[in-house]
């Protein structure tokens, strides 16, 4: 007889995620991954000038709002037909990766980290599953790495100090804007972006990295845990050259693995199902370019506000994981089959990390003081646009219509739509969900296993569910007693 075991909400992720396994024989055989919380930006984005896109969806999420400001101003570009000069481009990559440096390093340490490191018996190392819960390090290692939590917190700060010397300001920066940004460029600010990742790259190399590989040597097991679905998608990020030419050349690649198979990426074999959505099912198995977002919250059958994002009607990873295979970055392509595990994706974040780092680096150097950081842009009076871009979590993709010079139709497709969505219309379950099945519960009032696996996704769910309009549904939808 299977032992259900409800995690709601999870802990140590950004947002409302419900998980729910069912455990037989000391496995997990069945698993749904449930976004609870009313969120998102589509709703509110109709009728506005297009020129606040970027501004207002990057409120979508407060840990990485850099991605979505340049997946909506890539969005914007592609239907204002504008044109950015390198300074521009450049000043986006760097502002959007500084964010991703903050987010990996808030992931491990903050967020994943206490799964595998037991602290002091203080806030925020408790409360904790299980009281000793399943703590391998020997004292010495683990209060080394405690240290490294707190010496974490520093390094997310340099990060974020870092994105503001272009930025002006972290998170939520206003200088993205069609046709590049607003912030000019200095020799000052060249020196100071310099000095700043220095310092993260030693903080980043030096320990990030190595705590992540010792975390790996105690707990080898989890090489072998949280398989998911297998396939992987990049849409690809940080473009390396201007105009079309940089959709060609982009620092990370975009591409597919379905079925054991290397495959070119093509957008429009993206749908998204809503069989166990609540929202309506007329809206079922659009692509996001003609996607509406249709509440209906009693749906029978319906367990979550993600919808279920596929390609070519298969369900994929996105991500540090998905990134590093689809581009063969050999520490994680020799792994084989073990990279697609727990430890597989913490270990392709940390060294992605590192890569990302270190390219910043290169990318300061090209930045010319003196040189255009925009090109002025008008707004059509109809129009179409896609912006594609990887945010830290995954692929990240936002698509807009423009008509009578007002946005007629805004739609975002997240990195945690794609790993933390139900079922899809075939029954197919996510890459969350899928990851789960198999995974061991020694005691199911301890599930320290399942959220170790949910967890190496680094789900965001405010990203990922949308807004319920009240002005369309009665006054009270719900009423609610909480204990």
């Amino acid at each position: 007889m299977a032992t259900k075991v409800i995690v709601d909400p999870m802990t140590r992720i950004e947002g409302h995620l419900r998980i729910e396994v069912e455990v037989a024989n000391g496995k997990v055989v069945n698993a749904w991954s449930s976004g609870t919380l009313f969120r998102g930006i589509e709703i509110i984005m109709k009728g506005r000038d297009p020129r606040d896109a970027q501004h207002i969806t990057q409120r979508i999420c407060g840990v990485c709002p850099l991605s979505h400001g340049v997946a909506s101003v890539l969005c914007l570009d592609d239907a204002f037909q504008a044109k950015v000069p390198p300074n521009g481009r450049i000043i986006r990559n760097l502002i959007q990766a500084s964010n991703w440096l903050q987010s990996h390093i808030l992931h491990f340490y903050t967020l994943a980290a206490l799964d595998y490191v037991k602290g002091p018996d203080t806030p925020p190392f408790v409360p904790r599953y299980g009281g000793e819960g399943d703590y391998r390090l020997p004292p010495k290692v683990n209060q080394e790495m405690v240290q490294h939590y707190l010496e974490a917190l520093n390094a997310r700060r340099r990060a974020h100090e870092l994105l503001a010397v272009l930025g002006a300001k972290a998170p939520h920066p206003m200088v993205f804007v069609p046709g590049g940004a607003t912030q000019p460029v200095t020799e000052a600010d060249i020196a100071e972006c310099r000095k700043y990742l220095q310092e993260l790259i030693q903080f980043i190399d030096g320990i990030y990295v190595p705590d992540v590989k010792t975390v790996a040597e105690y707990y080898s097991d989890y090489w072998d845990i949280g398989r998911g679905c297998g396939n992987m998608l990049a849409y690809g990020g940080f473009p390396q050259a201007d105009g079309e030419a940089g959709r060609r050349d982009l620092f990370i690649r975009p591409g597919v693995y379905i079925n054991g198979q290397f495959g070119t990426f093509d957008p429009n074999r993206i749908v998204e199902d809503v069989k166990y959505s609540w929202y309506a099912n007329d809206t079922s198995g659009l692509p996001p370019a003609r996607g509406e977002t249709v509440p209906q919250p009693r749906k029978a059958g319906a367990y979550s506000w993600i919808k279920a994002p596929r390609y070519q009607g298969h369900p994929m990873e996105v991500g540090p994981l998905a990134r590093s295979w689809v581009n063969k970055v050999p520490e994680i392509y020799s792994l084989g089959e073990k990279a697609f595990s727990v430890l597989g994706r913490h270990y392709s974040r940390a060294l992605e990390c590192s890569r990302v780092a270190h390219a910043m680096l290169e990318w300061v150097g090209q930045l010319k003081p003196g040189e255009p950081v925009y090109y002025p842009a008008q707004v059509p009076s109809e129009g179409h646009g896609m912006g594609l871009t990887e945010a830290s979590r995954g692929a990240l993709g936002h698509w807009i219509e423009i008509k009578n010079h007002l946005v007629a139709n805004y739609q975002a497709v997240v990195p945690t739509t794609w790993n933390a969505s139900p079922r899809d219309d075939r029954g197919q379950l996510g890459p969350i969900e899928q990851a789960l099945m198999g995974t061991p519960v020694k005691d199911p009032r301890n599930p320290i296993e399942p959220v170790r696996v949910v967890r190496s996704f680094d789900p965001c769910l405010a990203c990922a569910i949308h807004l319920l309009d009240l002005r369309k549904h009665s006054r009270r939808t719900a009423r609610f007693r909480v204990l």
